[in-house]
């Protein structure tokens, strides 16, 4: 069963943007956070850079092949692979040799030595909503000079252990912090990329909408 949030957006008076999606009320506060600075083509004091032209170049060419061919545009995505090592630490690979960690709490059961999948999925919110916001400013022809987005969630630890059917084991509001700026730009022009990025993420739109699932169980 999935939780749909209705969203409630706010946009102060200035170029850093703030977005607040809202639903419920919860017990237990929990963020993920992933903050970018872009100015050229290279690292420049630990500042990740990137050339807008050679993003805008690589999107304008896809999206110029999707158009001239839909019938290939669906796709079904390589797997995430997850393997318990030994307790509650869950090693995830994916197809090019990817990995990532997961523990929980030592209050969970865990040893508290990893983030919790829970924590994965606000990363892959910001992670996804940062990129996209990226992405449609290099289409734009922008040169963002900070861009900084926050996640976090409310939760109700009852529902993961079962201890009330009545509550629900996933977030019950999650809030989506996204500040940004461009030398020059509007400040409307920036809220505009960000509303249109948090239309079009990947992973953001997952979440806001009920999706298919399908659950497949192998016992070895």
């Amino acid at each position: 069963m999935y939780h749909h949030c209705p969203l409630e957006k706010k946009y102060p008076e200035n170029k850093s943007l703030t977005l607040l999606p809202h639903c419920g009320k919860g017990l237990i506060k929990t963020s993920a956070f992933v903050s970018h600075r872009f100015l050229n083509v290279i690292k420049i004091k630990g500042q990740i850079v990137m050339s807008t032209e050679k993003i805008r170049s690589s999107i304008e060419g896809t999206i110029s092949y999707l158009k001239a061919n839909p019938d290939k545009s669906c796709i079904r995505t390589s797997a995430a692979v997850a393997v318990l090592e030994r307790g509650l630490k869950v090693r995830a690979t994916g197809f090019k040799d990817e990995v990532i960690i997961s523990e929980m709490s030592p209050a969970e059961g865990g040893e508290g030595s990893a983030p919790s999948p829970g924590w994965f999925l606000r990363a892959a919110m910001a992670t996804c909503h940062a990129t996209e916001i990226a992405m449609k400013a290099a289409l734009e022809g922008i040169e963002l000079s900070t861009l900084e987005v926050s996640v976090d969630s409310e939760f109700d630890e009852r529902g993961i252990f079962g201890i009330d059917e009545s509550v629900e084991a996933g977030p019950l509001n999650m809030r989506t912090r996204v500040r940004i700026h461009a030398d020059g730009v509007a400040k409307e022009k920036l809220n505009e990329i960000v509303k249109w990025a948090e239309a079009h993420s990947w992973v953001v739109d997952a979440i806001r909408r009920a999706i298919p699932s399908k659950l497949e169980i192998e016992v070895a």
